[in-house]
């Protein structure tokens, strides 16, 4: 496909699950006149490749490639999960795909509730940890990871958010994840203090895109 500069796209086909990362981008690059698209947005497009790497970069890197090596744009992708200690950090990378990838999040958080229920809380710690990669047309690849910690709480408390967010409970602010009104969920979770890395190289990407 022919190039498109200005434009960045997200390496997904699944618009309610990456709504987060379009606002993070769109707020991050308005100045820029940046356009944000899904892969789902191209005719054609074919589905994201299987993430089979054993790592959250590495599978973020598998979905950002495939995605500029078929749009011929600059190409953003996420992996993320929740790590319990207690369980021997899973789910893991395979968070998702944790108790059966069509078992539905309610399922998939009951499941987890009963692994922990005799673990007391101060032994129920967790983070979600999100890795993000950036390739370009030209096969240039960035990647950036960070983390938000917290607790397993004994039961789902919020309706807001997705996944595993109803169970993690943040003590600094005395709520889950499910809790948070979005506006301020993605000033302090782990995928906005990733994207916070992010951004700045795809500024600088799109600058120079521009300018060639």
């Amino acid at each position: 496909m022919t190039p498109e500069p200005r434009v960045v796209v997200i390496a997904s086909h699944n618009r309610s699950k990456s709504r987060e990362i379009e606002q993070l981008l769109l707020a991050g690059l308005s100045d820029l006149a940046a356009s944000i698209r899904l892969l789902a947005d191209y005719a054609e497009a074919p589905e994201p490749p299987d993430e089979t790497a054993e790592s959250y970069v590495g599978n973020a890197v598998i979905k950002a490639r495939a995605c500029a090596a078929f749009t011929g744009a600059l190409s953003f992708a996420d992996d993320a999960g929740l790590e319990i200690d207690a369980l021997g950090g899973a789910p893991g990378v395979y968070s998702r795909r944790y108790a059966g990838e069509q078992t539905p999040f309610p399922v998939k958080m009951g499941v987890i509730l009963e692994q922990l229920k005799d673990i007391p809380p101060e032994r129920r710690t967790a983070r979600f940890r999100c890795a993000v990669a950036i390739a370009t047309p030209s096969g240039e690849l960035y990647t950036f990871e960070d983390t938000l910690e917290g607790r397993i709480a004994d039961a789902p408390r919020g309706q807001a958010g997705f996944g595993y967010d109803p169970i993690f409970y943040v003590p600094a602010l005395g709520c889950t994840l499910a809790e948070l009104p979005s506006q301020f969920k993605n000033r302090i979770s782990h995928r906005a203090k990733v994207m916070r890395q992010a951004i700045p190289k795809l500024r600088e990407l799109l600058i120079r895109y521009t300018l060639d």
